[in-house]
């Protein structure tokens, strides 16, 4: 405090200059904040500009508030660590944080995929929900502290995609022996259907799709596909990622890191991976729907899943989950979770936004 009111004191005597201005501008606190440096890695590449983008969103704003006295440098896919090994980056300690979808790691724990969605369960708000006002903030936070990491939800594509294919599927057995890049449980749940799963970083996807090495590809939604150039490979994309009804990214920071920052520094953390995850969302929903036009413009075609598809994906998902809960009781009850507050909050949905949103988009097609 004494450190403090001589250096109000100081300010307050400073001339109305310019640098007597910048002087009372400076708050107090900056000059007591501690100068932290920190390296996220990503595991995006910096294209993807608005999933990449979070990060960077994130160093900004944590910079801003605090005078930039803690500063996180940002890397991009491979460029410390390869795209899938982020999460294990920050867990050994080699970094301070990450920026990635926790499913990329369900075959560490099935568990994984549920923080950030798996086939047929929450969508994007119920998701959102269930993580920062449900049961799911106390059930992640202790799941995570297995591997000595915080998790802070920071991103979100929304409904994604069903994928780019080079054949047209009209029924089930069109997947049999189809080589798919696909992550998370989804990946378990179509191999029951014949597919072939491949888990492929966002900056591989393109060659292995072009090369034949896979015949098929989900990633994202219009905009980062778009990006990624799958349509010029593959022109038949389909609609929707059952098992990608949400894609919630989560900032990872090791236990010893976090601790190390004063209250002040986690509390503008969490603040600024809150802002970046509605700001993801926005930036999605103002760039997919253009992006959408531009694809089918250029030749692209859309289709949506054949129902029968669809069904027994459900069905199949429905079963796998049964069957990882008979064994993993952590799974089990982030799952039962996630099921019981979907059954609770659908209902709600259909006759508010998803009512609404039928009855805008019949008029719009008076």
């Amino acid at each position: 405090m004494t450190t403090r009111r001589k250096f109000l004191g100081r300010a307050l005597t400073a001339s109305t200059s310019a640098a007597g201005l910048a002087a009372v501008a400076s708050p107090a606190v900056a000059q007591e904040m501690p100068s932290v440096k920190w390296r996220c890695v990503s595991s995006f590449p910096k294209n993807l500009e608005v999933l990449f983008g979070c990060a960077p969103f994130l160093a900004r704003a944590v910079a801003e508030a605090t005078d930039n006295k803690f500063q996180i440098q940002v890397h991009a896919a491979g460029e410390v660590v390869p795209a899938l090994q982020a999460f294990d980056a920050v867990a050994g300690a080699s970094v301070e944080m990450c920026h990635t979808a926790a499913y990329y790691y369900a075959g560490k724990d099935p568990a994984f995929a549920l923080a950030t969605h798996a086939p047929f369960l929450l969508n994007t708000r119920q998701q959102a929900a269930w993580a920062y006002h449900g049961e799911g903030k106390e059930l992640l936070e202790t799941f995570f502290q297995q591997y000595k990491v915080v998790a802070l939800p920071g991103g979100n594509t929304t409904t994604q995609m069903g994928g780019w294919f080079r054949k047209e599927i009209k029924g089930l057995d069109d997947l049999k022996g189809l080589k798919f890049r696909i992550s998370g449980l989804g990946g378990q749940v179509l191999a029951r259907l014949g597919v072939i799963p491949q888990q492929i970083g966002a900056g591989d996807i393109y060659p292995a799709l072009e090369r034949g090495t896979i015949d098929a590809a989900e990633f994202n939604g219009p905009f980062d596909d778009e990006k990624l150039g799958l349509f010029k490979v593959a022109p038949h994309y389909y609609y929707p990622g059952f098992w990608d009804g949400t894609s919630l990214q989560h900032f990872f920071i090791g236990n010893a890191a976090w601790e190390s920052l004063p209250k002040s520094y986690q509390s503008i953390l969490r603040t600024a991976a809150a802002a970046a995850n509605i700001d993801s969302i926005a930036h999605y929903d103002v760039l997919n729907p253009p992006a959408l036009r531009r694809l089918v413009g250029s030749g692209v075609k859309l289709h949506a899943f054949p129902a029968a598809v669809i069904d027994a994906a459900y069905d199949a998902s429905i079963k796998l989950y049964a069957e990882i809960s008979a064994t993993n009781p952590t799974f089990k009850k982030i799952y039962e979770s996630q099921r019981a507050y979907q059954k609770e909050a659908s209902p709600w949905n259909q006759v508010s936004e998803f009512a609404y949103d039928t009855a805008i988009n019949r008029q719009l097609r008076r």
